[in-house]
């Protein structure tokens, strides 16, 4: 079994930062691609940031040199920096990892329950 634990949402000023975790536990033999995601009125997924295991990053167009994600292997765990947040960026955020369990070598997406940001104007 495998769980992914988010934090550091929260309440924010306009123009303010906070920094989000995602903790993976459970039966963990590797993790490759990582991910922040907000979620849509029709409950839908967007991407707002992803990570590979190598290191290489994506963003969404609006949050481009504002958000910074990154990954503690060893930890399991990774981050999403916000910065110069707008009440836009408000939503619950949830984090997405791939992760290999031992035995095997595909990869399985696993979710974690989401963490709610705000930002006041």
């Amino acid at each position: 079994q495998v769980q992914l634990v988010e934090s550091g949402g929260g309440l924010v000023q306009a123009g303010g930062s906070l920094r989000l975790s995602c903790a993976a536990s459970g039966n963990i033999r590797s993790i490759n691609a990582m991910g922040w995601y907000r979620q849509t009125l029709g409950n839908q997924h967007i991407l707002v940031a992803s990570i590979t295991s190598g290191g290489r990053t994506n963003y969404a167009e609006s949050v481009k040199g504002r958000f910074t994600i990154s990954r503690d292997n060893a930890k399991n765990t990774m981050y999403l920096q916000m910065n110069s947040l707008k009440p836009d960026d408000a939503d619950v955020y949830y984090c997405k990892m791939g992760v290999v369990r031992p035995g095997t070598y595909d990869d399985m997406d696993y979710w974690g329950k989401g963490t709610l940001v705000t930002v006041s104007s």
